[in-house]
């Protein structure tokens, strides 16, 4: 059996699932587009996001520099600065499959929102409605 079936077999075990682990984390994909513009500080991060904790945060953006999808630059000024950019990695899922995702959001985003609001009144597909 080659890698790529039993891959398909066997889908924790595939670079499917690393590549849509990406998405897991509500916040991760957020800071991701919020670094599209090119390199940010933690405070112009979080200014440009708006609702997001300094915890969850610092737990997205230390998921995406494990991930090499952002690199932290720090600089020796006074006072110290510290930026965040994509890496090249993080440039093409931005710019890759989170743009295709989001052309989608925009053309079916009102049909899946009515589907979720039927689901729950119950009136979604299976419930006999």
């Amino acid at each position: 059996m080659t890698h790529d079936a039993h891959c398909y077999e066997l889908v924790a075990d595939c670079r499917l699932r690393a590549a849509t682990d990406l998405f897991a984390h509500m916040w991760d994909p957020v800071v991701l587009a919020a670094l599209r513009t090119g390199p940010r500080r933690r405070r112009e991060l979080r200014a440009a996001i708006g609702g997001i904790s300094d915890k969850v945060l610092t737990d997205a953006l230390r998921r995406l520099l494990a991930n090499g999808l952002i690199e932290r630059h720090a600089r020796a000024d006074r006072p110290p600065r510290v930026d965040y950019a994509l890496t090249g990695l993080g440039q093409s899922l931005v710019e890759g499959p989170m743009a295709a995702l989001g052309r989608w959001a925009a053309e079916h985003g009102e049909d899946l929102l009515e589907a979720q609001e039927k689901a729950a009144r119950g009136e979604g597909p299976g419930t006999g409605a």
